[in-house]
């Protein structure tokens, strides 16, 4: 419930009672981390073995590092540190603020692909075992399938226009109103379901970036329409879905790489450009990618605890003060 419903029915000021819970009820003057709030919070207490390293933005983009413990369950305990900036150097040396034996018991981090969260867990958990997250690895490539999606949507595009330039070129050179009948008025192409080219390539998007077993029954007849239209999508497509297969199933880490290996090859063998930057970025990245095969580690709690960042600053229509809302946080989630 917040402050102003609060006031509203007990028949209170809405601004006197926000002031007076901010300056004497909530104890936020008298906060020990209060100096620092706006440039990072540290809860030592809460570092345990299993950590998550993602980043969020607060308002007027400012990005903060967020440290949480896949312990605490998005809720008390779960919040370790929020530091302002994603520079390695400057969310590492607040990091090693806490001391090198409690850094130590951290034994995995996962993050996503970001080489500069992966520099910062290196750097300040020296003993932990770093950890891509599967679901930033399958997006990746859902990604560049979707790049895909948009180049075949240009040049659909360019084709309509094409054929409406030709058509209004053909009723001008008409010299009677017969013959202009008979060019006819300009009839977007319809296709099985109802849209148009365009329409099935502007509305594909989230299909594509998506695992065919969550469609709807008009995703899956708009999807049966791309892929006779442009059937190389469709191929990229069961390449994406054969990479999320490689990480449901459990195998060993020794045979996931393997399995990932043999999917590289099937990448490489498709000849799109922009799936070579893919098979190159999971190359550099291989070792922290096949670790997830060891535990079945993610970021899925670091991923809803931003969620739950995102709906409280909502909530408060932004964030004005970042260090009250920087308290509130830590008495929610420290």
């Amino acid at each position: 419930m917040s402050i102003s419903t609060l006031a509203a029915r007990n028949g209170l000021d809405g601004q006197t009672l926000r002031k007076q819970y901010k300056e004497k009820i909530s104890g936020y003057r008298s906060w020990e981390q209060l100096g620092h709030s706006a440039e990072y919070v540290l809860f030592p207490d809460n570092i345990g073995g299993d950590m998550s390293l993602d980043e969020t933005c607060l308002s007027s983009g400012e990005v903060y590092t967020v440290l949480t413990n896949k312990a605490g369950r998005g809720r008390k305990g779960t919040l370790a540190a929020m530091v302002r900036g994603v520079a390695p150097d400057t969310v590492s040396a607040i990091l090693r603020l806490v001391p090198l034996e409690v850094r130590r018991r951290v034994k995995t981090v996962t993050t996503d692909l970001s080489s500069a969260m992966m520099l910062t867990a290196r750097t300040v958990f020296p003993g932990a075992r770093l950890v891509n997250d599967r679901f930033h690895v399958q997006r990746l490539m859902a990604e560049a399938i979707d790049h895909m999606r948009i180049d075949f949507r240009w040049e659909v595009l360019a084709q309509e226009n094409k054929a409406i330039k030709e058509l209004r070129a053909r009723r001008r050179a008409a010299r009677t109103r017969r013959e202009k009948n008979l060019v006819g008025e300009w009839e977007p192409e319809r296709m099985e379901n109802g849209e148009t080219r365009p329409q099935v390539m502007a509305r594909s998007k989230h299909l594509l970036l998506t695992h065919k077993s969550k469609w709807n029954a008009q995703q899956r007849e708009r999807a049966g329409v791309l892929f006779r239209m442009f059937p190389v999508l469709e191929r990229a497509y069961n390449l994406y879905l054969e990479l999320v297969d490689i990480f449901n199933r459990k195998s060993a880490p020794a045979a996931a790489r393997l399995n990932l290996a043999r999917w590289y090859n099937r990448v490489e063998a498709f000849g799109y450009d922009g799936f070579g930057k893919v098979v190159e970025t999971f190359e550099n990245h291989n070792d922290t990618i096949v670790n997830y095969f060891e535990d079945r580690l993610t970021n899925a709690s670091a991923e809803s605890f931003n969620a739950k960042i995102k709906a409280f600053r909502s909530q408060f229509r932004g964030v004005g003060d970042i260090s009250f809302f920087m308290y509130r946080l830590a008495t929610l989630y420290s």
